[in-house]
């Protein structure tokens, strides 16, 4: 009796824990703290903007959804203060409240670059293309609901909660519309590029280059002719 093979699958909570690790990625690195998630997701029917600071971004592409990350006061400051303090910035020039356009600024920012990493490895692991749009953040300091609408035919909707070094608490929530992906034959996903050694093989062949002796000079066509006519 021969075995059947099954094609390995990947869903909506496969993307959902790569977007987790894409948040804890980016944010450990950003503040140097260490940041963590649930191992339990809620399903939810909708996305919304909560206080006290409100992310999204919506992208597009192989298959369309939207993040939404809705910070505490305290989340949103420690993160902050962390990140701006782990660029070299003097505590005492660090803004003192969420509703600083500064604070703002910079979640939006971590925000980018959390959805960046997550489409660079969507490409790499999923073979397909996604897209995003400029993130937007809202700062509420009443308890107000306001829900971002998106044009999903099917959406799956999750929330998850992730926690700060402080214990300070975060919501991750992701719509996307119902899809999966099935991987047709074995591929090799791409290694995600290195930065710092990308930058290092530049340096070592600049000081290649400069240590390597110039090449000696020759003569000219032209100086060769006038050299057979004895001039």
């Amino acid at each position: 009796m021969s075995t059947q093979q099954y094609p390995t699958v990947y869903g909506t909570d496969d993307i959902l824990r790569s977007l987790c690790d894409s948040v804890s990625k980016v944010l450990n690195i950003a503040t140097q703290s260490e940041i963590r998630y649930s191992g339990m997701v809620q399903r939810i029917t909708k996305t919304s903007l909560k206080p006290d600071i409100g992310c999204f971004v919506l992208f597009d592409g192989g298959f369309s959804g939207l993040v939404v990350i809705n910070f505490s006061a305290h989340a949103a400051m420690e993160l902050y203060e962390s990140y701006m303090l782990n660029m070299g910035m003097a505590r005492a020039d660090l803004a003192s409240s969420f509703t600083s356009d500064e604070v703002g600024n910079v979640m939006g920012e971590l925000m980018n670059q959390i959805v960046g990493d997550f489409t660079g490895k969507v490409a790499r692991e999923l073979q397909t293309h996604i897209t995003q749009n400029q993130p937007k953040m809202l700062a509420l300091t009443n308890p107000v609901i306001l829900s971002v609408d998106t044009r999903l035919e099917k959406p799956e909707v999750r929330r998850v909660t992730f926690y700060t070094g402080r214990q300070n608490i975060f919501y991750l929530e992701l719509a996307i519309d119902h899809t999966e992906f099935i991987k047709l034959r074995d591929f090799d996903a791409q290694e995600e590029p290195d930065p710092d050694l990308l930058l290092e093989q530049v340096r070592a062949n600049e000081r290649a280059a400069a240590a390597r002796p110039a090449p000696a000079s020759t003569s000219s066509e032209h100086d060769e002719l006038l050299k057979s006519l004895g001039m």
